[in-house]
């Protein structure tokens, strides 16, 4: 459905698509957090927790790969959380995103323009945790930002510009 309305918001714009199949869709959103200066085990179960409740499924920890002695990591610590999104989940997530949790964020004047890749992928940090309304800001006690990009099939930048424009993505006005 997603993709129909995007389809059909492309065809009247400039964007002339004779094929549905060949109008931009979103592939997956892979969203990622960074926790390796946390050291005790309290705090990474209640990021793992809220982290699960915001993007709606249980996320991978990833690994240090070697230990580096400026950061204070050995290898095989936990550094960070990430999940990738597909299909339902990855629709879902979208829309909490650009409706709840952008327009929550404190300072928040839309996204820069060059987010955008050369292929067409979206990247978007968000911050502060708190902004999805998921999270119980009274038992969360450890904030955490992450990372949040958005894959499409968009061949080009100005595509997938147009694409997420026409999905309701807020961009900062020039």
């Amino acid at each position: 459905m997603l993709h129909d309305t995007c389809y059909k918001v492309m065809n009247t714009n400039s964007q002339k698509n004779n094929n549905p199949l060949a109008a931009p869709r979103l592939i997956k959103i892979v969203v990622n957090t960074g926790v390796g200066r946390i050291r005790d085990a309290k705090p990474h179960e209640e990021i793992m927790r809220d982290f699960a409740l915001i993007i709606g499924q249980k996320p991978v920890p990833t690994l240090a790969r070697k230990a580096v002695a400026a950061f204070k990591t050995r290898e095989g610590m936990v550094i960070g959380y990430k999940a990738t999104l597909r299909g339902r989940r990855m629709r879902d997530f979208f829309g909490r995103l650009i409706n709840i949790a952008l327009p929550r964020t404190r300072d928040f004047r839309g996204i820069k323009e060059e987010a955008l890749d050369a292929q067409g992928n979206l990247t978007v940090g968000i911050p502060e945790h708190t902004v999805f309304p998921e999270v119980d800001t009274e038992h969360s006690f450890t904030p955490f930002g992450f990372e949040i990009s958005i894959s499409t099939t968009a061949k080009t930048r100005d595509e997938a510009l147009a694409f997420f424009r026409n999905l309701g993505v807020p961009f900062r006005k020039m």
